[in-house]
């Protein structure tokens, strides 16, 4: 992961949010890497291991099937967390499609994370604690209703944990199973997760 600073000097607040949302915008990001901003920077994050890749497959395969039309899954999709003054790509997202396809063709935003039904993060090694604890701690905030975090690097072994129910920053409810056992997704998704083919 490679950080930078952004700082604008002449201003802050607001102004300074909407300088570093116009750098993350102009940024020429290498193919497969990843721009965030969080805590006043900009972050690279770079390509993933293709064990992480194909449990975003199959998580993804798996969710084409039990969500309606109106509804978009996305890999590439950057969520703004307003109230925090971070951005984040989530690994999946879900959110309501007309927000994608009615998007400004011309100018690259990031939708507002309070419109996300369902996000999805896949640790790396190098990434484990921002998603366990940063990124946690945000989406409450957000507050996105559902965040599942799937751990190949927990110390207990690879787990995949539902948080939902988010209220005053914090998640009040989290599920969570070992690699090989069953999770089922809160409502509206009809779906029961089989974690036992996920690859760590």
């Amino acid at each position: 992961m490679t950080a930078a600073m952004v700082e604008d000097g002449r201003d802050s607040g607001s102004r300074a949010w909407e300088y570093l949302l116009q750098s993350w915008r102009d940024l020429d990001v290498p193919e497969g890497w990843r721009a965030e901003i969080d805590g006043g920077q900009i972050t690279l994050v770079p390509p993933h291991h293709p064990h992480h890749n194909e449990i975003a497959e199959r998580l993804q395969r798996a969710l084409y099937g039990v969500l309606p039309m109106a509804w978009g899954l996305y890999q590439t999709l950057g969520i703004q967390v307003g109230p925090l003054d971070k951005l984040y790509v989530p690994d999946l997202v879900v959110v309501p499609r007309e927000l994608v396809a009615g998007a400004d063709p011309d100018v690259s935003l990031p939708v507002d994370a309070a419109d996300a039904l369902l996000v999805v993060e896949i640790t790396s090694k190098g990434n484990a604690e921002e998603d366990r604890k940063k990124k946690l701690w945000a989406y409450a905030h957000a507050p996105v209703p559902a965040y599942l975090l799937i751990d190949r690097f927990d110390e207990h072994g690879p787990t995949t944990t539902l948080f939902t129910e988010p209220q005053n920053g914090a998640y009040k409810h989290a599920d969570r199973v070992a690699f090989g056992d069953k999770l089922v997704l809160p409502k509206p998704f009809p779906l029961t997760l089989d974690t036992a083919a996920f690859p760590h």
